[in-house]
């Protein structure tokens, strides 16, 4: 399965903000320079967040973005989904009954075996990322981390 490339720089942005002081704000500005991404785009792709319940917007000059929710409460899945919806990647478009190795009608009553492991293989990695939240990845950085997220990020217009 490959993601766009705006997934990962919300999922990026997400864990940066998590590490911000509660009621912080950055802007798509700020988060771009901090990770060398395109501004307008970034803009564009928060706001998917905002709409999503995951991030929270406040305009004005010390407008930005900030987590809508404590980082315990935003899962992985909500930033992907928010991104890319909630489909599988696969689709079966039963080839089984096409071709010259088509199969009869009635040897395909069950679901094709591998759409039922690509639909079994898509729900073990949307657990996975359920079972994670932001808070669960900031637990994982090291304890500086934080500290040096927030000067860098007070380091950035």
């Amino acid at each position: 399965m490959k993601l766009p490339v705006s997934t990962e720089w919300l999922l990026h942005c997400a864990a940066t903000l998590a590490q911000l002081d509660p009621g912080a704000t950055a802007s798509a500005a700020q988060l771009a320079q901090y990770y060398d991404l395109p501004a307008p785009y970034l803009a564009k792709q928060l706001q998917t967040l905002v709409k999503s319940g995951v991030l929270a917007a406040a305009t004005g000059p010390r407008g930005g973005f900030r987590l809508a929710r404590p980082a315990s409460e935003i899962t992985l899945l909500q930033i992907v989904e928010a991104v890319d919806g909630a489909s599988s990647p696969y689709e079966c478009r039963e080839i089984r009954q096409q071709g010259r190795g088509a199969l009869r009608p009635e040897d395909c009553r069950e679901t094709c075996v591998l759409a039922a492991k690509m639909a079994e293989a898509h729900e073990a990695w949307r657990q996975s990322l359920d079972a994670t939240s932001l808070a669960d990845i900031l637990a994982t950085l090291p304890a500086s981390a934080p500290d040096r997220t927030r000067r860098r990020m007070a380091g950035t217009a």
